[in-house]
């Protein structure tokens, strides 16, 4: 029995799905799970498994992305679209408070509180540790995100085993998949007959308390196995972590930077579409008669020329500089700010480009052909391991 499940893992057939939905939704939830809507997999709110994509499977490859529905009639055998989970626990546009001329004297508003409370059904194990590195970014430093803890901390987790995946996914070699290890309140792996349930926390024990359950059978184990271990022999991408603090670092003026900018268009998607950027602006919003004022707070992104804007100008204001910022960033200094990596290997980024540059062949590049021109002293990392993610964390 895995560290993060309570107790051994049951069968349950699959139109118990529904009833599990409909009392998280009894409980005051709002379920989250993934949808079809433009020719891609999304997320937004359900009301039944009749919502779900059943049969689809996508395709995916450095700036390509399909769906298409299979002659196959499960729920969860496709990977991932364009939008995480990040969007209802850090919403894209955000009124953060608000104030009101009365009289001679401002009245001010926070908007903390009435957060809404998510159940997010069909959780990916790199979508996890992604949540996981936002709980770090937001919750766990010096300042909180009240929005963030609010919504974060009364969010249900169903996440789901991977058991395909695409080419561009490499969560083996971050450490983060494709078997869901925690974070999760329950845990799916679906079979032809039903669901394997592994519960993670006492509230997910909980809330199947009600389904209709049997024992797993061997069988039934071994299937679940078998099917888990396709989604990783599968993965054919790697990434190299070893030392990738002191390689990026030490390789600032690579002349690889050059030439990765020469196809970069800086249109920002592959922040956009990742889960774990976090970015944001604020900017004051007046009404026109100048008494009412809201703060907003939206999604910003290191691609954008005004974002590294100071009072002296643009700090990066070439292509090359911002892509090397957003690099870097994501797979060395990560490590110094949050004791792990910023990537969690779903690939997103790679399938979003919308002229396909892969950052695992761009990491690669530097490795194969390092810089003789070292601007900065090797350093050492905050943490031993190249990408520390708690293994036994709890919802």
């Amino acid at each position: 029995m895995s560290s993060s499940t309570l107790e051994e893992p049951c069968l349950i057939e699959k139109c118990e799905l529904d009833r599990l939905i409909e009392r998280l939704k009894c409980e005051g939830f709002i379920v989250v799970g993934p949808y079809v809507e433009d020719s891609a997999i999304q997320y937004r709110e359900i009301q039944s498994m009749r919502d779900l994509p059943r049969g689809y499977r996508d395709t995916q490859e450095p700036g390509e992305y399909r769906v298409a529905k299979l002659l196959k009639k499960n729920y969860f055998e496709f990977n991932l679209g364009p939008h995480s989970w990040k969007q209802f626990l850090f919403p894209p546009k955000l009124t953060v408070n608000s104030c009101t001329k009365k009289n001679e004297s401002w009245e001010f508003i926070s908007k903390v509180d009435s957060q809404p409370k998510f159940a997010f059904l069909g959780v990916r194990a790199c979508e996890l540790a992604a949540i996981q590195v936002q709980d770090r970014v937001f919750m766990e430093g010096p300042y909180v995100d009240p929005v963030y803890q609010a919504r974060r901390e009364s969010t249900f987790i169903v996440a789901v085993n991977c058991t395909v995946a695409a080419s561009t996914c490499f969560c083996t070699s971050m450490g983060t998949g494709p078997k869901c290890k925690s974070t999760f309140d329950l845990a799916l792996t679906e079979l032809d007959c039903g669901f394997v349930v592994e519960v993670g926390t006492a509230r997910g024990r909980s809330m199947i308390s009600d389904l209709t359950t049997r024992e797993l059978d061997p069988e039934h184990a071994r299937d679940s196995q078998l099917l888990q271990q396709r989604a990783v022999d599968q993965i054919t991408k790697r990434l190299d972590t070893s030392e990738i603090l002191n390689l990026l670092m030490g390789n600032l003026d690579h002349p690889h930077w050059d030439e990765v900018a020469k196809r970069c268009l800086s249109c920002t998607n592959c922040t956009m579409v990742c889960p774990t950027c976090f970015c944001s602006s604020v900017t004051d919003v007046s009404n026109l008669s100048g008494d009412e004022i809201e703060r907003q707070r939206q999604w910003d992104s290191c691609f954008n020329v005004d974002f590294s804007y100071t009072t002296s100008g643009t700090v990066r204001d070439d292509i090359r500089s911002r892509y090397r910022q957003w690099l870097t960033h994501k797979l060395a200094s990560w490590h110094d700010q949050f004791a792990s990596s910023g990537c969690v290997g779903c690939g997103r980024c790679i399938t979003w480009c919308p002229v396909g540059i892969d950052l695992t062949v761009e990491v690669a590049a530097i490795r194969n052909t390092p810089s003789s021109n070292r601007t900065l002293p090797v350093i050492q990392p905050s943490c031993k391991a190249e990408c520390a993610f708690p293994k036994d964390s709890k919802a």
